[in-house]
């Protein structure tokens, strides 16, 4: 016998698959499907949650869960949030293309703002996501903050490795997206269909809770596959 929150799911989905409701719609409120399926709250909940997990709708505080595309992603501008943070319940996978401590580089010695002489590591890794290569992530980090960059961390969570057995404690970013014409290395390592030509590109410098910077990244996402999502508010001068 299926469990109760299965039974939800699995007929929200088929609404879904059946375009009964269809992208962009909401689904009843949690009050609506009690009432429907004879079932609590949390048996509810716990069905909508799997409906996140697998991509199918997008829930928030205060609203009724909506309908995605589940082809397309969404990339929270707004936040800090890593690989692995972002994509639970999808089928991904982090391939390292290179890691090795460097120095010199014109552009990244002036967006890290370090001497000519100081050493940084950098990292290439590409994100697969559903079967599909759609991310190129380039991370610059000074030695002076990370002495020692384990490979198995890197392709698990780099954040994960940084907060948790280092200690570091990241606080804040600036961020600034751009679409760009496509690189040669763009073509060499991500899954891009032939009608692009362009990519979009997500430059962050990030800063600890003691206000240094410490980590410039440059992540070139397939231009199809996700959806920027920011949150702003109004408010007096």
């Amino acid at each position: 016998m299926k469990s109760k929150y299965l039974q939800i799911y699995n007929e929200l989905l088929n609404q879904i698959e059946t375009k009964k409701i269809n992208i962009g719609e909401n689904l009843p409120s949690e009050k609506e499907l009690m009432k429907k399926y004879d079932m609590s709250r949390d048996t509810v909940r716990k069905a909508l949650n799997l409906l996140v997990q697998k991509g199918h709708i997008e829930k928030s505080k205060g609203k009724l869960a909506k309908v995605i595309d589940k082809s397309q992603f969404n990339f929270p501008i707004s936040a800090i949030k890593s690989f692995k943070e972002l994509h639970v319940g999808t089928k991904n996978n982090t391939y390292v293309d290179n890691l090795e401590i460097v120095k010199g580089e014109k552009e990244i010695i002036e967006k890290l703002n370090i001497g000519k002489n100081d050493d940084y590591f950098k990292l290439i890794r590409i994100r697969e996501i559903e079967g599909e290569k759609i991310i190129i992530d380039k991370d610059y980090i000074p030695r002076k903050y990370v002495n020692n960059l384990p490979l198995k961390a890197v392709k698990n969570s780099l954040y994960e490795y940084l907060e948790n057995e280092l200690g570091l404690e990241i606080s804040y970013c600036t961020k600034e997206i751009t679409v760009e014409k496509i690189k040669d290395e763009d073509i060499k390592l991500l899954d891009l269909k032939n009608e692009f030509d362009m990519v979009v590109v997500v430059r962050s410098l990030t800063y600890l809770k003691s206000g240094e910077l410490f980590q410039y990244t440059e992540a070139r996402h397939r231009p199809d596959k996700f959806k920027f999502i920011g949150y702003a508010c109004r408010k007096e001068v």
